[in-house]
């Protein structure tokens, strides 16, 4: 399953990039790896799922830490921040009609109310603020769509929350991560995303990032690692592999699952065989119009 940030990302990749070509992005490619099954309920069969009010939480967070660069240095400040949060929501709310759910008569996740929601919200901000000063950064990009295509395989497309450039030209590219950190010896899925946007860079610029940094507002930790072209080589052998086994599945429609602790969070064990279910028939002309794959 998806963490709360992976999830909170895919939100605001699915609304920009709703009417492009087929790609592959770093979350559907941990679908993949984590279960193949998941990966064809999402990005083939597109079945709906219940909205997290974590991950809401989380798109929230990160539409707010966008917005608050529009700010002159300076007036970056927290309390700038929390008076973001409600014209923000009401924003998400319009663009996706799913998160009216969370609130049923006024009442929310975990029986909050909206104000106690947004307080939830709020003291993700209040970390955000104790790991870096706003009015010292002046990002190049926010929300960067970057998109490759890989020769000879899938198009890659991701967004990246910041990109920073320093005057010597050197790059670090930054996500933020509502959730907490992985716990030592689990890092692979961040580090694999991190690197992911780390090659789109990278062939699509020219420039190495210097650094790929991961700000995880759960816990307060920030993970930073410096790639080289090694890494990104490396990287690009393994989304090839990955992009290798998804043709495989498409053609021969054998979409397996794979067992592990993450089903307890899955929308979709009614639906799968490891639980009884049968996966749905898959549409007619889903598999080339939503992966781009011939059959």
């Amino acid at each position: 399953m998806l963490d709360v940030a992976e999830a909170a990302d895919d939100a605001v990749s699915a609304l920009r990039a709703s009417s492009r070509p087929p790609a592959l992005s770093p979350s559907r490619a941990n679908d993949f790896m984590q279960c193949p099954l998941l990966f064809r309920f999402r990005t083939v069969d597109r079945l709906p799922e219940p909205p997290s009010a974590a991950a809401a939480r989380g798109t929230l967070v990160h539409a707010v830490l966008e917005r608050l660069y529009d700010a002159p240095l300076g007036e970056r400040t927290l309390a700038a921040a929390h008076d973001l949060l409600p014209g923000e929501w009401d924003r998400l709310l319009e663009a996706d009609d799913r998160y009216t759910s969370l609130f049923t008569d006024g009442i929310g996740p975990d029986g909050q109310d909206r104000a106690g929601w947004l307080g939830g919200a709020s003291a993700l901000l209040g970390t955000y603020f104790t790991l870096e000063d706003p009015n010292r950064l002046e990002p190049a990009e926010r929300e960067l769509l970057v998109e490759s295509q890989l020769e000879g395989g899938p198009l890659l497309r991701g967004i990246v929350d910041r990109l920073d450039v320093a005057p010597d030209g050197a790059v670090r590219v930054v996500d933020y991560k509502t959730g907490r950190s992985p716990r030592p010896g689990y890092e692979s899925s961040a580090v694999f995303q991190m690197r992911f946007y780390g090659l789109v860079l990278w062939r699509e610029r020219g420039v190495l990032p210097k650094m790929l940094q991961l700000v995880y507002l759960g816990d307060g930790q920030v993970l930073r690692g410096e790639p080289t072209t090694g890494h990104l080589e490396h990287t690009e052998q393994k989304i090839r592999a990955i992009w290798s086994a998804i043709e495989d599945a498409a053609r021969t429609g054998e979409w397996k699952p794979r067992k592990s602790k993450l089903c307890g969070w899955c929308a979709h064990q009614a639906m799968c065989p490891e639980f009884g279910g049968t996966p749905p028939e898959i549409p007619d002309g889903a598999i080339p119009l939503r992966l781009g794959i011939a059959v």
